[in-house]
């Protein structure tokens, strides 16, 4: 009996090593690529530092205490820099792990909407820059009236948290299309969770705004909100079923389809 179970066990984690060997593969691959592209945006962490200083005043607006905390910050500001570079390299490695088995049609639109990705979150990224942080900086700046002055190490993880996590929920309408073509989501169930999807959206504005302020929080909301109903009406403009067992053959001929 004891035979039978270590058996078992046996054969069940040798099932799993070829999937652990994908996910370390695949998570070298994003990590490298991050690497990559902070060593890349280290060059440029000046340059982007002054430019997320712009809404509190520049430079001269911040302080810093620590003797060490400007050089953190470079290499906090490189690592965000590096890791959106290396988005659609990430977004790849991800959906190609969750969804295993792809065909040659699928590969290639998976292929070709990685710029889209890219474009999606640059976009995001530029609705936190120019509409967000113009509206939450100066109220919390001047709230109660008295002079602040941000430490520059608070102020850069406030600004790249927000500009980096709205960058990536604009890339959900994107992604969400992408599943539901081959078949992972369905325009009902995102429907049917609707209900949830509030719920998860008020939480994530809570956690990516400073304040709990209902102006803040309603001008994260409402993209949130409108980026989940883009994402139904993508899913069912793109949605195609995918038969357990399909030939490959098959599979690819729908997706031409």
């Amino acid at each position: 009996m004891e035979d039978d179970i270590f058996r078992d066990l046996s054969l069940q984690f040798e099932s799993l090593v070829p999937h652990i060997e994908e996910l370390r593969r695949r998570l070298t691959i994003a990590v490298v690529a991050v690497l990559i592209g902070t060593v890349i945006a280290f060059v440029f962490a000046g340059r982007i530092i002054e430019f997320l200083a712009e809404p509190v005043g520049g430079l001269q607006g911040l302080q810093a205490i620590e003797l060490t905390e400007n050089l953190g910050v470079y290499v906090r500001v490189s690592l965000a820099a590096g890791a959106i570079l290396a988005m659609p390299v990430i977004v790849y490695e991800v959906v190609a792990f969750i969804v295993p088995g792809l065909t040659d049609p699928e590969r290639l639109m998976l292929y070709v909407s990685l710029p889209f990705v890219a474009l999606s979150f640059l976009a995001g990224a530029a609705f936190a820059y120019f509409i967000m942080l113009p509206v939450a900086i100066p109220f919390l700046v001047d709230f109660s009236g008295i002079p602040t002055v941000p430490r520059t190490k608070d102020y850069v993880s406030f600004v790249t948290r927000v500009v980096f996590w709205i960058g990536v929920a604009f890339e959900t309408p994107l992604v969400i299309a992408l599943l539901a073509r081959i078949g992972i989501v369905t325009p009902e169930m995102l429907i049917r969770n609707w209900r949830i999807a509030f719920v998860i959206v008020a939480v994530l504005a809570a956690l990516i705004t400073p304040t709990i302020d209902p102006v803040n929080m309603a001008i994260v909301m409402g993209p949130l909100l409108g980026l989940y109903g883009i994402s139904i009406i993508l899913a069912k403009i793109m949605y195609r079923p995918r038969v357990i067992g399909q030939t490959p053959e098959a599979a690819e001929t729908d997706v031409e389809s």
